[in-house]
């Protein structure tokens, strides 16, 4: 049922998802096996919507399910270094945090040339992607809210990113085996998202061969980030997160208007529209109280909105792959209690878990500080190395040697960016040589990592730790 789509021309911008017909769901969709390619077409990707990237990609429309199971479709941009050839290669399946409701913060839009991408957070990951192509690998980034921007939605975020896998190994100009081996990547909202794939990847698609995955700051406890982040800097995201919901679970709509006033309803109207840092803007010190009849705890109260806090938390499945979670102990938007919570319940349930909180780093450059960390977690899972496990808490993740290489390569890929020089080269890939160095590099020996990784701060070295310098 596969259609070939033509890619719009540089003097055509791309439409918002709303308006482009690729995204409409054809007649009898739902009779497709999940993870189905419905039609798909070749796609620029361009580094904030403006500097063409030489990258290879395409967009792949594919059957997949809403939290309760209905079908829908999904689109995923599927990725491989420029000038690839046939050679075997593994998947990861990156999800962009979203962290908004508005159809401009979807990835398959805001990473297209042409794209509008002010305020919006997968053009900042780009150059993250970027670095997983130039390991030789293929990636796979799904709209993983769906074409209706459900944010915090349970389970749904997990259906789309694996259908979205199913799609890309199905796709044939990726020229990947059903076999190749697959890892999750995500940070912030996309960490959430990557929990929800891991957690129920072995239930929903158990013939993915999944090795690993790496959550960033996974969010742990949706319901108390709500609390804990309104009426501060970051109150956009409880307003997202409100909008988002609400269109997941439509009867949370009668208990809004039970409680809240008609302008926090207009306010969320403006948050469904609005990019990630312009909800930022926008709600900063907005508190939600302000327009409750009663307080935040009779709302809270609310038997319907009580299941529904219940039904968004992730925890409650092991994952059958290895994890990595990456929380900043100071992390200004996540708790890092919520995060130990989050592993716990991991734990508890058999799942196999490496835990590294990071003393220094605030949330958003923490994503990019962690880099050579997923990196080589990610090339020891594709290798078959056992996956470590335990709980270490660090000062920092950006001082050894081997770190600050691969944030040198970080830059001089930047640069290339930039200059629009190829992504990924001729197909050779830095994947073994990343192994290389890895294991036979003297300065930088694996038991020397193993060791400083094993050492924990105190608990109280983390809040003696000079928290002015972000790395």
């Amino acid at each position: 049922m596969t259609v070939d789509v033509a890619a719009p021309t540089w003097h055509d911008a791309p439409l918002l998802p709303p308006d482009d017909p690729f995204y409409d769901a054809p007649p009898g969709f739902d009779a497709l096996a999940p993870g189905t390619v419905v039609r798909s077409r070749p796609v620029e990707i361009a580094l904030f919507g403006v500097i063409r990237q030489r990258i290879t990609a395409w967009q792949l429309l594919y059957r997949t399910c809403d939290l309760d199971g209905a079908p829908e479709v999904s689109v995923t941009t599927v990725l491989l270094p420029w000038g690839v050839g046939t050679r075997a290669r593994p998947l990861v399946s990156f999800q962009c945090a979203i962290d908004a409701v508005a159809p401009q913060c979807f990835p398959s839009y805001a990473l297209r040339r042409g794209a509008a991408t002010i305020g919006s957070i997968a053009p900042l990951e780009l150059p993250i992607i970027a670095m997983a192509l130039e390991q030789g690998w293929a990636v796979s980034v799904p709209d993983h809210e769906g074409a209706g921007g459900r944010f915090g939605a349970a389970r749904e975020p997990g259906y789309r990113a694996l259908d979205g896998i199913r799609a890309a190994l199905d796709f044939a100009p990726m020229t990947l085996a059903p076999n190749t081996s697959v890892a999750l990547w995500g940070y912030s909202g996309g960490g959430l998202a990557t929990a929800w794939a891991a957690e129920l990847a072995a239930e929903y698609a158990p013939e993915l061969n999944i090795v690993g995955a790496a959550a960033g700051s996974p969010v742990g406890d949706p319901a108390a980030a709500f609390v804990r982040l309104n009426g501060g800097w970051f109150a956009g995201f409880p307003a997202a997160f409100v909008a988002g919901l609400r269109q997941a679970y439509p009867e949370l709509d009668a208990v809004l208007r039970d409680h809240l006033d008609a302008r926090y309803h207009g306010l969320l109207g403006e948050a469904e529209e609005r990019s990630t840092f312009a909800l930022l803007l926008r709600f900063a010190r907005h508190d939600v109280a302000r327009h409750l009849r009663g307080g935040m705890a009779e709302l809270l109260a609310e038997p319907v909105l009580r299941r529904i806090l219940a039904d968004i938390e992730p925890g409650t499945r092991a994952p059958a792959a290895p994890l990595l979670v990456v929380q900043g102990v100071n992390d200004e938007v996540i708790a890092v209690a919520d995060i130990d919570a989050h592993v716990q319940r991991y734990e508890q349930a058999g799942a196999t878990v490496r835990y590294l909180r990071v003393c220094r780093g605030s949330h958003l450059p923490l994503e990019f500080l962690i880099v050579p960390t997923v990196l080589d977690w990610l090339t020891d899972r594709f290798a078959g190395v056992p996956a470590p496990t335990g709980t270490c808490t660090v000062a920092s993740v950006a001082r050894s040697p081997r770190a600050l290489r691969t944030y040198f390569s970080f830059v001089r890929l930047a640069l290339r960016m930039l200059t629009g020089l190829p992504i990924g080269g001729a197909d050779a890939g830095m994947s073994a040589e990343r192994n290389r160095l890895r294991h036979n590099e003297s300065e930088h020996s694996c038991v020397a990592e193993k060791a400083a990784l094993a050492v924990e701060c105190r608990v109280g070295a983390c809040a003696e730790a000079d928290t002015r310098w972000w790395w």
